[in-house]
């Protein structure tokens, strides 16, 4: 058995990729801008174990697979491979084959796997997979998303803005449509590094509190808005957004916060958000979905296991109507999906920039499931497998009253 001749069936022979196996063997254009290198069996044995995108992502976290080349370019011309997706007789005849590979080369589950414990998004369980991701390093993260430690899809207002541009223009957009003004209360849910606290207390004179179930996010932000002295009107607390007691809000930003949520808790969600807001009060929702209905209860195995623990998404006309019955009058929508792709190459970009110090930090194999997590996703978003929406609704007032005008979103005087 030549072991490029195997994989290339499963590639096909049209896919723009070079194969060169621990064996010898080799196969696919020799001028091709990416080569895939496989350095030990054992990589064979995780895609027989897990095919597809997790046995192929388990073999490049531990370096059994190696990409020579572009990323992102390698995950294109890989986009629509796994062993699921060939005829059912090549499926089996493949095992088959790398059979007795996995039988001798088989490897535990690299131990960065998330393995969270209890009830399904519970508060307990939530908060183990949201310090899975984000109580990495603050210094990492500063690498990975630049000074404004954004972690959420930037909007470009041109081709040739850049990320940090982007992200200021996404917080202002989201302080436009929320219509936010002096001496007004925002509740930021899921806050991160408190940029949308801190840009609403800064450029609007709002009064913001925000909330994160990371700790280390919670204490980078809190720092962060004493540094820039703005702790007479912004706040951040490590805490579950389900704790906050505090109501009568006149607007609350949802940014990045609904994929960790579950199904079947976005009515809860959505009318905890409500009964936090007064009257004429305004949501932001602002999250990925898929950009159709599936029966899928979770998100790829890969950005499951490694990236977003319990991650679920749901198609935006799930998200509106979990709104509308929830408490809110939807306004506006849109979708962001282009932006994201954008900030998820300029996140890549800083990676690589960065990639000696990112290893030192977090390790090679963490620093790998970035590296790999951001191309992916990268491409998700440009080949429309994802979307990024922005749901704008309100709390009505008395006998339907919105504060809206006609047109737009600045409040009726």
């Amino acid at each position: 058995m030549r072991v490029a001749d195997v994989l290339g069936r499963i590639i096909g022979a049209d896919a723009p990729i070079r194969l060169v196996a621990y064996d010898g063997s080799k196969s696919g254009p020799d001028d091709a801008e990416v080569t895939l290198r496989v350095e030990s069996p054992a990589a064979l044995a995780r895609l027989v174990s897990a095919p597809g995108t997790l046995g192929l992502a388990r073999a490049y976290v531990t370096g059994e697979m190696v990409v020579d080349g572009d990323l992102y370019t390698a995950l294109d011309a890989l986009a629509d491979v796994a062993l699921v997706g060939i005829p059912r007789r090549e499926q089996v005849r493949i095992v088959t084959e790398l059979a007795p590979v996995w039988l001798r080369h088989r490897r535990p589950a690299p131990a960065i796997e998330a393995k969270p414990r209890g009830r399904l998004h519970s508060k307990f369980r939530d908060s183990q997979v949201i310090s899975h991701h984000y109580d990495v390093s603050n210094r990492f993260y500063e690498w990975v998303l630049g000074p404004s430690m954004t972690y959420t899809c930037a909007c470009y207002p041109t081709d040739t803005s850049t990320l940090e541009e982007a992200q200021e223009a996404k917080y202002e957009l989201v302080a436009q449509k929320l219509d936010l003004q002096p001496g007004m209360r925002l509740l930021d849910v899921g806050c991160g590094w408190g940029g949308m606290v801190r840009h609403a207390a800064a450029h609007h004179g709002v009064r913001a509190l925000g909330v994160t179930l990371s700790r280390n996010q919670a204490e980078w932000a809190q720092a962060e808005i004493e540094r820039q002295g703005l702790s007479h009107l912004a706040e951040v607390r490590h805490l579950d957004y389900r704790d906050v007691t505090e109501t009568g809000f006149d607007a609350v930003s949802s940014i990045g916060l609904t994929e960790h949520i579950g199904k079947s808790q976005l009515p809860a969600y959505f009318r905890f958000l409500a009964s936090r807001l007064r009257p004429e009060g305004r949501l932001l929702n602002h999250c990925i979905t898929h950009p159709f209905t599936t029966n899928q209860r979770r998100i790829d195995p890969f950005i499951g296991r490694y990236v977003f623990p319990d991650g679920q998404l749901e198609p935006v006309g799930l998200i509106i109507s979990a709104m509308n019955d929830n408490g809110f009058e939807i306004r506006h929508e849109e979708n962001l999906r282009e932006h994201y792709a954008r900030t998820l190459a300029g996140w890549g970009d800083n990676l690589e920039a960065h990639w000696d110090e990112a290893v030192a930090e977090v390790g090679l194999e963490r620093a790998r499931v970035w590296r790999l997590y951001m191309a992916a996703s990268r491409l998700g978003f440009v080949r429309d497998n994802i979307q990024l929406h922005q749901v704008l609704g309100v709390k009505l007032g008395d006998r339907g009253w919105s504060g809206f005008p006609l047109r737009g979103w600045r409040r009726a005087s």
